[in-house]
């Protein structure tokens, strides 16, 4: 029974998530069906994460047959699926080595002690901090949180990691300012997520390499939204005329079983020498066949060139029913006037059978699985223009 989930929820688990009043039993494509049998459409995909939508045939049989055979052994030993998505990744980004983990946060913090760790080996151990920007959002680990330059998510949780300066986010001045002889790398995202969907301006992307180049600092850059395929490029930094020194991965690598990743040039990925830095289930056997089959399918040939058709097309329905869309291939977000509640249409449509969600206070957020079609999109606008 419904009652039954939702008591039995609130009963024994730990309140932290505003959980919707609902619980999915099947998937199939970009619909859900909950534990009445209603129908829903799909549009967030698990936050960025559902890559190939629900019960890819591909995907759930390729996770079946590794499970009868290994799921686990840790990286003291070679594991064959975590060396072919490694490869797959490195010859298709400018970086040369990949490190494994579990998620975004992981993925982060990994991040911020590769770049320490470069410095130090450098004989620079004063060269730690790093600049993060105002609406930026890098995980919910202490370091990851402090990267996050958003108060709301550090109350209660102070003292926050040293080393993390805060600049505003597409402010050139801001960022200049921020920059000291302490500086080691800026951190950030090309589109920001949680933040509301923002784009980066170009200008201030190039103010960032020419920063970097000047002062010898890392670019690292946050894919963990953005990447696999998301904006319409394998990696959302191939929009642009950069190639970062690190970036980080997670959410839609693995199509929902969880997965996360750095990678990194080799001159600064040479700093992690065994015992520096670990994860037991970073790159398991089920991840990594996982993220195989993503990485195989959203690469074939014509898969990104739809999201982006895709992602124009939803904008244009968006933009027709007042809207006003802001992101790239199919991470869009559309910002909403104060006297319109983001959240409350969100509910609105959940409870008309479409999953959209929230970012940035008011701002709706639209990530649906690449596969969808444009059909279905239409669909969602329609459920959506009812609730609006």
């Amino acid at each position: 029974m419904a009652e039954n989930f939702i008591e039995e929820g609130n009963k024994y688990l730990i309140g932290n998530y505003a959980r919707y009043p609902v619980s999915f039993v099947k998937g199939e494509g970009v619909y859900l069906y909950d534990t009445q049998g209603k129908k829903y459409l799909d549009m967030l995909a698990g936050i960025a994460v559902n890559t190939l939508g629900h019960a890819d045939p591909d995907l759930a049989e390729a996770i079946c047959n590794q499970a009868q055979q290994v799921i686990h052994v840790s990286n003291l030993f070679y594991i064959q699926p975590q060396i072919d998505v490694a490869k797959i990744l490195v010859e298709n980004s400018c970086l040369d080595k990949v490190f494994f983990c579990n998620s975004g946060a992981e993925a982060n913090e990994t991040a911020i002690k590769l770049v320490r760790k470069y410095f130090y080996d450098k004989g620079r151990p004063d060269k730690y901090e790093i600049i993060t920007f105002t609406g930026g959002f890098h995980g919910r680990t202490i370091g990851s949180l402090t990267a996050t330059a958003q108060p709301k998510y550090h109350e209660g949780f102070k003292p926050l990691l040293q080393g993390i300066r805060y600049a505003s986010f597409n402010d050139i001045d801001s960022l200049k300012s921020a920059v000291t002889e302490n500086t080691a790398a800026i951190m950030f995202e090309l589109i920001q997520g949680e933040g509301g969907i923002n784009p980066i301006d170009k200008q201030f992307l190039q103010a960032i390499k020419e920063l970097a180049e000047k002062h010898k600092l890392l670019i690292v850059i946050d894919e963990v939204q953005t990447g696999i395929g998301r904006t319409g490029k394998l990696f959302a930094y191939q929009h642009y005329d950069i190639c970062p020194d690190i970036i980080t991965l997670a959410k839609g690598l693995g199509g929902g079983v969880p997965i996360g990743a750095v990678l990194a040039k080799e001159k600064i990925a040479a700093s992690f020498t065994p015992g520096t830095h670990g994860s037991t289930f970073g790159g398991n056997y089920l991840a990594t066949t996982a993220a195989k089959v993503v990485l195989n399918k959203v690469l074939q040939k014509g898969f990104l060139e739809e999201v982006i058709e895709k992602g124009e097309y939803l904008k244009e329905l968006l933009t027709d029913i007042g809207l006003n869309p802001r992101g790239k291939g199919l991470m869009i977000g559309c910002p909403l006037p104060p006297e319109k509640d983001a959240s409350q249409i969100a509910k609105n449509c959940l409870e008309n059978g479409l999953i959209i969600g929230t970012a940035g206070g008011n701002t709706l957020r639209f990530v649906p699985p690449l596969i969808i079609t444009k059909q279905q999109i239409e669909e969602g606008i329609k459920i959506l223009k009812d609730c609006l």
